[in-house]
C-alpha cells in the first residue's frame, strides 16, 4: 500500500529537532511514607559524611587518633581498629566488589533504589532543592516568579538562596579533605590561613563541583551523565519491582467530575483523574504515567503524592506503586499478584557477597602484624668464594605493622649447613642474627647466605627465611632458591 506524504507533512518532519529543549524542572513538595524516608536517609548520611572525620579513636601513643583516615604522606588508611598498608590494596578491590555486587542486587530486588535514595547526587540535589522551597517558594511561586520580570525582593531571594547553596558546597568540599589529615588540626589551619595550598585547591574543586552538580544540573546528571541507569536496564529482568503505574486500573483516565458522571452511568472508568500531581512532585521532570522512562530514578515521590489525591477523592491508594508488568497482565485476567523476592539472580548476588564477606572476614582476622619478603640478587646470581662454599645475596624486607619497635630473628631453613649474615648488623650468633624492626615501618636488609658445596646434582635448591618476633612469638616466612654457579 503506498502512502502519500503531503508537503505540510514532509516540512514538518524536515523541521523537527533531533534533541527537544531542556525545560527547567520546578517539582512541587510532597509529604508522604517515601518522602519521610529520604528525608531520614538523607540526614543520616549526610550526617556522617560531615561529622565522621571528627570522630576519635585511641590507637596508642604516636598513632593518630582520627576514626577514619587515608594517610597519604604516610601510606595508611585508619578505619577504626582496621589499619590498611598500600600492599593490602586487595581490600579495597574486595569493597569495589561488594559495593557493585550490593548494586545489583538492590536493582533485583526494587530498580534504581541506589539512585532514588542513596545516590550522592539526589541527596545533595534533596538538600538544595529544600533551600531553594524555603527561599523562593513551593512550585507555584517559582513558576510564577519566573513568568514575571526581575524585581528588587526576587533578585535579594535568589542572592540568599545561592549564597546558602555555596556555604553548603563549601562545606562539603572542606568536609572531603578532613579525611586526608587530622580534622581538627586542619580546620584550624583553615581558618588561620596557615594550611597548605592544595588543601585549599581541593576545597575549591569540590565546592564548584557541588555547587553545579547540584545547584544547576541536577536532574541533567542523572538523565545525561550518570551511566547506571543504562547499566541498570540491562541487568534488570521481569520480577524486578520498579515505580509503576498501575494502567490497569488508572485507565481510561479522565477527570474527577467527568469520571462520576460516567461512573454513574453505569461505564467504565480509571481511577486516575489526571491531576498531574505524580509529574509536578518528580524531581527529573517525568510523568510516570508513559511508562518506563530513562529520567525515573523510583524516588517514589509519585507514589505519595498519588497516594495524597486518592485519599482525598476517596479511592483506594498505591494506584503507583513499585511493582511489574508481571503483575499488571495478572491483575488484568483476573488472578492474584506474585511477587518473587527469592529467585535465582537474587540468590547468586546474595551468595556472592556472603562469599566476599567471608573471604574479607578471614583475611582481615587472619593476617599478620609482621611480614616479610625476599629478592634474590640478579647479578650475580653466586658468588664462589675462596674456600669453596657458594654465596647468594638476596634483599629482604621486613614490615612492621604494630605500633611499637620489636626485635625479631632471622633464620633459614634450606641448603645443610648454611649460615646467616646481615649486613652492618651486629649479631649475637652467626647462625640467628637479631634485628630491632621500628615501629610502623618498613625495614630493607641486606642478607647474604652461605653454605658448601657439597651437593653437585642440584643446581637450585629451595631456601625459606623465617623471621621470629623474640617477644610475641609471631612469626612471618618466605621462600626463594639458593643458587649453585
Amino acid at each position: 500500500m503506498n502512502k502519500t506524504v503531503s508537503q505540510d507533512d514532509q516540512l514538518i518532519e524536515e523541521d523537527r529537532p533531533l534533541y527537544v529543549a531542556h525545560k527547567r524542572v520546578y517539582p512541587q513538595s510532597v509529604r508522604g511514607t517515601f518522602r519521610t524516608i529520604k528525608w531520614r536517609l538523607m540526614v543520616v548520611c549526610l550526617g556522617i559524611y560531615y561529622l565522621l572525620p571528627f570522630v576519635r579513636w585511641h590507637r596508642g601513643l604516636g598513632a593518630p587518633d582520627q576514626a577514619v583516615l587515608l594517610d597519604l604522606p604516610n601510606r595508611r588508611f585508619y578505619f577504626f581498629f582496621i589499619e590498611l598498608w598500600p600492599q593490602e590494596l586487595y581490600y579495597f578491590t574486595g569493597l569495589l566488589v561488594l559495593a557493585a555486587i550490593a548494586l545489583f542486587l538492590m536493582n533485583a530486588l526494587g530498580g534504581r533504589i541506589w539512585c532514588g535514595y542513596l545516590c550522592p547526587q539526589t541527596a545533595w540535589t534533596d538538600l538544595f532543592y529544600a533551600v531553594e522551597r524555603w527561599v523562593e517558594g513551593d512550585r507555584r511561586e517559582r513558576l510564577r516568579a519566573a513568568a514575571r520580570p526581575m524585581t528588587m525582593g526576587r533578585a535579594a531571594k535568589r542572592v540568599l538562596k545561592h549564597a546558602v547553596w555555596l556555604m553548603i558546597a563549601w562545606w562539603t568540599g572542606g568536609a572531603w579533605v578532613l579525611y586526608f589529615a587530622d580534622a581538627q588540626t586542619l580546620v584550624r589551619d583553615l581558618a588561620t590561613f596557615q594550611a597548605p595550598a592544595i588543601a585549599y585547591i581541593w576545597i575549591g574543586i569540590l565546592t564548584a563541583s557541588t555547587y553545579l552538580l547540584a545547584g544547576y544540573m541536577r536532574e541533567q546528571v542523572c538523565v545525561y551523565m550518570c551511566p547506571w541507569p543504562r547499566i541498570q536496564a540491562a541487568l534488570t529482568d521481569e520480577w524486578a519491582l520498579n515505580v509503576t503505574y498501575k494502567y490497569d486500573r488508572g485507565e481510561q483516565r479522565c477527570s474527577l467530575k467527568k469520571s462520576l458522571d460516567l461512573r454513574a452511568r453505569g461505564e467504565r472508568v480509571g481511577d486516575c483523574i489526571d491531576c498531574s500531581q505524580c509529574a509536578a512532585v518528580c524531581p527529573t521532570g517525568i510523568d510516570i504515567r508513559n511508562g518506563a522512562q530513562l529520567g525515573c530514578i523510583q524516588c517514589g515521590l509519585c507514589i505519595d503524592a498519588c497516594d495524597a489525591v486518592m485519599k482525598k477523592v476517596g479511592r483506594k491508594t498505591r494506584l503507583i506503586g513499585y511493582d511489574n508488568d508481571i503483575n499488571i497482565r495478572r491483575r488484568i485476567d483476573g488472578k492474584s499478584e506474585l511477587f518473587k523476592p527469592v529467585r535465582p539472580r537474587t540468590i547468586v548476588y546474595a551468595s556472592l557477597i556472603a562469599v566476599v564477606c567471608a573471604v574479607m572476614l578471614y583475611a582481615l582476622l587472619s593476617r599478620t602484624l609482621l611480614d616479610l619478603s625476599v629478592l634474590h640478587d640478579r647479578n650475580p646470581v653466586a658468588v664462589k668464594l675462596s674456600d669453596g662454599s657458594i654465596r647468594n645475596g638476596y634483599t629482604v624486607r621486613l614490615l612492621n605493622k604494630r605500633g611499637f619497635d620489636r626485635v625479631v630473628a632471622i633464620d633459614i631453613d634450606g641448603p645443610p649447613e648454611a649460615s646467616v649474615h646481615v649486613v652492618g648488623v651486629d649479631s649475637v650468633t652467626v647462625d640467628r642474627p637479631m634485628i630491632v624492626l621500628a615501629r610502623d615501618a618498613t625495614t630493607e636488609l641486606r642478607v647474604l647466605v652461605t653454605a658448601p658445596d657439597n651437593d653437585k646434582s642440584e643446581r637450585s635448591m629451595l631456601v625459606r627465611f623465617r623471621v621470629t618476633d623474640i617477644g610475641l612469638g609471631e612469626v612471618a616466612s618466605a621462600t626463594d632458591h639458593f643458587v649453585l654457579p
